[in-house]
């Protein structure tokens, strides 16, 4: 049993991060307004991997202090880390060896103020 079933990403402005978020994984993310006074943006998944979206709604506010999450970073995390910076975030670590079992990590700031990070195995 995987411990993440689903995340949501605060976002200030839907489109923006709809943008941002669809360069670096170089798609376009599928719109859901399934719920009233919550618009989000579906990231790519795979099932039955875990999924997660980009939401705008009072009750959450971008931020770039708690929770982290870590997306997927493919076979190489610095292919879509070469995008962070063209598509408006800012690489706060580089890609960084954790452990040659673990892989590697780096941490980006995205467009709405977020901190998240990127794994991969390369």
């Amino acid at each position: 049993m995987n411990a993440v079933n689903w995340f949501e990403i605060p976002v200030a402005d839907l489109e923006r991060a709809s943008v941002f978020y669809g360069r670096l994984y170089a798609t376009e993310l599928q719109r859901n307004n399934d719920f009233p006074g919550m618009p989000m943006a579906m990231l790519p998944y795979v099932e039955p991997g875990v999924g997660g979206c980009l939401v705008k709604m009072d009750e959450a506010r971008p931020h770039a202090d708690g929770v982290r999450v870590y997306l997927n970073g493919g076979d190489d995390l610095a292919t879509i880390l070469e995008r962070v910076v063209p598509a408006g975030g800012k690489v706060i670590v580089p890609k960084t060896l954790i452990h040659a079992e673990i892989g590697y990590f780096a941490i980006f700031a995205d467009t709405e103020g977020n901190l998240l990070g990127l794994h991969s195995m390369h």
